[in-house]
């Protein structure tokens, strides 16, 4: 069998930057097995296969899976970086569409930047708020940092698609010098039915960022991630929550620490949530199985 793939930097403007997805544009008739696998072989944060829909109105299924083969459901640079390889090749024109990923039918809008590049907006889940971590001192070492450096607040879940702790600290020092234990982490986790920890401060720097973060999932296979859309969108939610940020358009940097700079950018207005980046194909080719 011989499976066509490429592979997107998302969220980024120029190669060997951002967030690369390895994504496998003809997914249809692949078994979940071997879909498991062929994310195994890219070991890539996440792989994305494009489907036919199976919902009403949706032009595309989306799926996407982790190097441990746990599927996931939120729309983030996994589905981001499947628009962008869509509109690089002309098989999605400026315009509206649907996706379907995760179950549920969400709309995508592929536009084109100044410079010509493909620049693609898409919808995530109405935020909903879940529980805090009431152990500081127990989330703080899980972190590799101390209870002095959480600051700003309770950290919190938050879930537009998917549900990450969001933990604020109290500089961009601080976010740099994270280093979670793996074990310890997922522990804290599980205690408050989050998927990942988005460590992240508002501290001004003079870039434009609104926060600046790192994110760490150890529970689905993911040590660290340059840039995650999934995460981006739950925070800036909480910052127009908590009164930290005005709604509108929201700048997070990420990726920094991997030596793989990343800028996301979030729109919040009421409930709706929506991310928008751009990126480029860096690689097409042949996986042979």
């Amino acid at each position: 069998m011989r499976i066509s793939f490429a592979v997107v930097d998302v969220f980024a403007t120029k190669p060997l930057t951002g967030n690369p997805l390895a994504l496998v544009p003809d997914a249809d008739g692949l078994p979940d097995d071997v879909m498991r696998a062929v994310a195994r072989e890219f070991n890539q944060s996440e792989t994305t296969f494009l489907l036919r829909p199976t919902l009403p109105g949706a032009d595309r299924r989306l799926r996407s899976f982790t190097p441990t083969g746990e599927e996931v459901g939120g729309a983030g640079h996994n589905a981001l970086g499947a628009w962008l390889w869509l509109a690089e090749s002309e098989a999605a024109g400026p315009g509206d569409y649907t996706q379907e990923i995760g179950g549920r039918a969400l709309p995508v809008r592929v536009d084109l930047a100044p410079d010509g590049a493909p620049l693609v907006s898409m919808a995530q889940a109405a935020p909903r708020f879940g529980r805090t971590a009431g152990d500081r001192e127990a989330l703080a070492a899980a972190l590799g940092l101390v209870e002095a450096d959480l600051e700003g607040g309770p950290a919190q879940v938050v879930d537009t698609g998917a549900g990450h702790l969001m933990v604020p600290v109290r500089d961009r020092a601080a976010v740099d010098r994270a280093r979670p234990d793996a074990g310890r982490l997922i522990a804290a986790l599980r205690t408050v039915e989050g998927e990942g920890a988005y460590v992240f401060s508002v501290e001004e720097a003079g870039d434009g960022a609104t926060a600046y973060a790192r994110f760490f999932n150890p529970s689905m296979g993911i040590w660290e991630d340059p840039a995650t859309g999934t995460a981006a969108g739950p925070l800036a939610a909480l910052l127009v929550e908590r009164e930290l940020s005005p709604a509108g358009t929201l700048h997070i940097e990420q990726g920094h620490a991997l030596r793989r700079p990343s800028r996301l950018a979030v729109t919040v207005t009421g409930a709706e949530v929506t991310l928008t980046g751009t990126g480029l194909t860096v690689a097409e080719g042949t996986l042979r199985v």
